[in-house]
């Protein structure tokens, strides 16, 4: 994370200069963080992040011939301990799980304007996940349909807190949606962490899409 007073430093890695300019200039003047480098390859990326590390990395996941698999994994023989945020045309749910579980941080669609992209860096930057609703809207049936049996079935209220916590809801906020004490939301919210097997909410919602997609793959 970025030092107390400095702004975040961010990276671009995608492929349309165009774009990259557009954004580039946007989170410049709108998002209060400092755009260390825009470039179009993972290549060029590598020797951005050995010149200059960076709190987060913006990265379009079709690169060309090579795409944010390669990314991700080139990054982590850099060492790279910063942050990764999807931003893409596009990705289907089990190459979604799979850079999850190489770490990125969240997946954020371009056809969304530019105002919803400072959010999800905030929200990213801050420790959190961020998800496109398409892709939670899939975990969620995924979960509610899984077999009886399945250790990891969730039960409607279950299944009801997990969605406000996509939503980046306190428990607070949860327990108003719902009309139950927040009490009653922190006890569902502990069933959630021991059906999946993690303590924090940023886990919660990595291992649910991973896990889920895998069951109804």
């Amino acid at each position: 994370m970025s030092e107390p007073g400095r702004a975040p430093s961010l990276l671009l890695v995608d492929d349309h200069a165009l774009f990259r300019e557009s954004i580039r200039r946007y989170l410049e003047a709108e998002a209060q963080v400092t755009v260390a480098g825009s470039v179009g390859s993972i290549d060029e990326a590598c020797l951005a992040l050995e010149k200059q590390p960076v709190d987060l990395v913006l990265l379009d996941y079709d690169l060309g011939e090579r795409d944010g698999l390669d990314f991700m994994q080139a990054a982590s023989a850099l060492g790279f301990r910063g942050k990764v945020l999807l931003v893409t045309a596009g990705v289907d749910m089990r190459k979604a799980a799979t850079l999850l579980d190489l770490g990125i941080a969240g997946i954020f669609l371009k056809h969304n304007p530019p105002e919803l992209l400072k959010r999800a860096i905030a929200e990213v930057l801050a420790g959190n996940v961020w998800m496109e609703r398409s892709f939670l809207r899939q975990v969620l049936e995924v979960a509610t349909q899984a077999p009886p049996a399945s250790e990891t079935r969730l039960t409607e209220r279950e299944t009801q807190v997990l969605s406000f916590v996509f939503d980046g809801l306190s428990n607070k906020q949860i327990g108003d949606r719902l009309a139950v004490s927040e009490s009653a939301v922190k006890a569902t919210m502990q069933q959630l962490f021991q059906k999946m097997g993690v303590r924090t909410r940023s886990q919660l919602v990595r291992i649910a899409l991973e896990r889920f997609n895998r069951t109804g793959s």
